[in-house]
C-alpha cells in the first residue's frame, strides 16, 4: 500500500519507517528542509532504539523516502497519516494549528480517492474539523475520508511497541475506511478496536490520563510511606501482584514528564471542562505529579542545608530511560532549583548531554557518573537508565566529598548504600532504624486534603 506521513517527529518517523519494514511504500513528509536532508542522508534527529537500522535498511530497498515536496506526497499516496505536533497552548488546550495547515493543503491537494488518518494525539471532534476543512479546501471535489489511528508508542520503546503492539484502535465512518485499515494492520495477530472517530480519539487520552493516575497514586503512597516507616518498594510489589492492577507505572519516584502524559493530561482536563464536566481525579493527578518534583528537591535541601557553594550532580536527564527526550522532564525543576540557590551542577545522561547543552549551558557535563560523583556534595539519581544499575558505588563514595545520595527512582537498595557509607534518601523507602523516628523537613505534608 502507498502511504504518506505526515510529520517526522516521534510518532511520524517510527511509524513511517516500521510501515516501510512491514513492505509498504512509505513518504515522509516535512516542512523542515535541514531534517529532510539529514533523514535522506540516514541521520535521525532523535534517539530512539532499533530505529537507525530499520531506516537505513527500507531506505537502501526504496520503500521508505523523505521529502519536503507536499504536492507530491498527497498524490502519490491513497492513505495520508497526519502525525504533527500537538503542543499545550499553555492553558491546558492542545494547540492544533498544524493540524488545521496540513489539512488545508491535502484538501487542496488531493487528486483521487483519500483516506486522511489522524494519528497525532487530538481532543475529541477534531476529526469532524478535519473532515470540514479539507471539503472546504477541496477545490478538485475528489472522494475522501477522514479516520482516527491513534498511536501508543513509548519513547525508548517505541519500534517494538509498533511492531508488536496490544491492540490497535480505527475510529472509520465507513465499511470501506474500515478495510483499508484492517488491510494495513493484517501482519498483526492482535485485537483491532474498531469504533466511531470520536471513541477513538478519547480512548488516547483516557488511557495516557489512567496510566498518569497510577503514577500518581503510588507517589502519594509513597508520601504515606514515608510517615509511617513503610516501604513503597514492597507495597507496590504487593499492589501489582493483583491481576485486576499490574505492576507498570507503579514505581514511585520522581513524577512523570515527557510529551505526552503532562500535556495529554491537561488537555484531557480541559476538555472534560469544556463540555461541562469538572474531572478532579485527574486535577488531583496533576497535582500529586507537581510536588513530586518540589518534594525531591526538599530531600536535597534538608541533606545539604545550605545549597548555595555546594557541589550537586546530575545522574540522568532524559524524561526516562532509552530516549533523549528533555521536554517536560523532571530533571529540569531539579537543576533550576539547584542554581537558582547557587549549588554547580555536574551532570551526565548516556543519550540527552547534547540537548541539554542547549537548555543549561553553565552545567558541567561529564563523560562518565565517577567523573559526575567526584568531590560532589551531593548525588541526584534522576533517570533509572541501565547502566546506572550496575554502577559500583564503592568506588563512587570514595570520590565523593560528601556521601548523599538522593535516589529519586529507588534504583538501589538502602541497606546496601547505607552499609557502605551513604546518606541514602530515597522516595518512600523505610530507612535505617536510626532513622525510623526522625521527622525530616522533606517529610512534612505536601498534599492538599482532597
Amino acid at each position: 500500500m502507498k502511504l504518506t506521513i505526515i510529520g517526522t517527529g516521534y510518532v511520524g518517523l517510527v511509524t513511517g519507517t516500521c510501515f516501510a519494514e512491514l513492505g509498504h511504500q512509505v513518504i515522509c513528509l516535512d516542512n523542515d528542509l535541514e531534517k529532510v536532508a539529514k533523514l535522506k542522508a540516514g541521520q535521525i534527529p532523535i534517539y530512539e532504539p532499533g530505529l537507525e537500522e530499520l531506516l537505513a535498511r527500507n531506505t537502501k530497498a526504496g520503500r521508505l523516502q523523505f521529502t519536503d515536496d507536499f504536492k507530491v506526497a498527497v498524490e502519490s499516496s491513497e492513505v495520508i497519516f497526519i502525525t504533527v505536533g500537538t503542543p499545550d497552548k499553555g492553558n491546558g488546550e492542545a494547540d492544533l494549528s498544524a493540524i488545521e495547515a496540513v489539512t488545508q493543503k491535502i484538501g487542496s491537494l488531493i487528486n483521487g480517492y483519500k483516506l486522511v488518518v489522524e494519528k497525532s494525539t487530538v481532543p475529541v471532534e477534531t476529526g469532524k474539523w478535519i473532515e470540514r476543512i479539507i471539503r472546504t479546501n477541496n477545490r478538485n471535489g475528489a472522494h475522501f475520508e477522514v479516520a482516527s489511528n491513534p498511536e501508543f508508542l513509548r519513547e525508548g520503546s517505541a519500534v517494538e511497541d509498533f511492531m508488536r503492539p496490544d491492540r490497535i484502535v480505527i475510529g472509520v465512518e465507513s465499511p470501506r475506511a474500515e478495510k483499508i485499515l484492517r488491510e494495513l494492520y493484517n501482519p498483526f495477530s492482535v485485537p483491532i478496536i474498531a469504533t466511531d472517530i470520536k471513541s477513538a480519539e478519547l480512548i488516547k487520552h483516557a488511557s495516557n490520563s489512567f496510566l498518569s493516575t497510577k503514577i500518581s497514586f503510588i507517589n502519594a503512597i509513597a508520601n504515606i510511606c514515608e510517615r509511617v516507616g513503610a516501604d513503597v518498594v514492597k507495597v507496590a510489589e504487593a499492589i501489582g501482584l493483583d491481576r485486576r492492577i499490574g505492576k507498570d507505572f507503579l514505581n514511585a519516584g520522581l513524577g512523570f514528564g515527557g510529551s505526552c502524559f503532562p500535556k495529554d493530561l491537561a488537555a484531557f482536563i480541559r476538555l472534560a471542562e469544556k463540555v461541562g464536566y469538572d474531572f478532579k481525579l485527574l486535577k488531583a493527578v496533576e497535582e500529586i505529579n507537581r510536588e513530586q518534583n518540589r518534594l525531591v528537591t526538599r530531600k536535597i535541601e534538608s541533606a545539604l542545608w545550605i545549597i548555595e557553594g555546594k557541589t550537586v550532580g546530575i545522574l540522568g536527564l532524559a524524561f526516562k530511560p532509552g530516549t533523549d527526550d528533555l521536554r517536560n522532564a523532571p530533571c529540569l525543576g531539579v537543576i533550576e532549583f539547584l542554581l537558582r540557590e547557587g549549588a554547580k551542577v555536574k551532570a551526565y545522561d548516556p543519550q540527552a548531554m547534547e540537548k541539554a547543552k542547549k537548555i543549561f549551558p553553565q552545567l558541567s557535563y561529564c563523560a562518565d557518573p565517577y567523573e559526575v560523583a567526584r568531590e560532589s556534595d551531593c548525588l541526584v539519581l534522576v533517570t533509572e537508565w541501565d547502566e546506572f544499575k550496575r554502577l559500583q558505588f564503592s568506588t563512587i563514595k570514595t570520590v565523593m566529598k560528601q556521601p548523599i545520595l538522593v535516589d529519586a527512582r529507588n534504583l538501589c537498595n538502602p541497606l546496601e548504600m547505607e552499609k557502605l557509607g551513604f546518606n541514602y534518601i530515597g522516595i518512600g523507602r523505610k530507612q535505617s532504624i536510626s532513622q525510623d523516628n526522625r521527622m525530616t523537613e522533606w517529610s512534612k505534608p505536601l498534599y492538599n486534603t482532597l
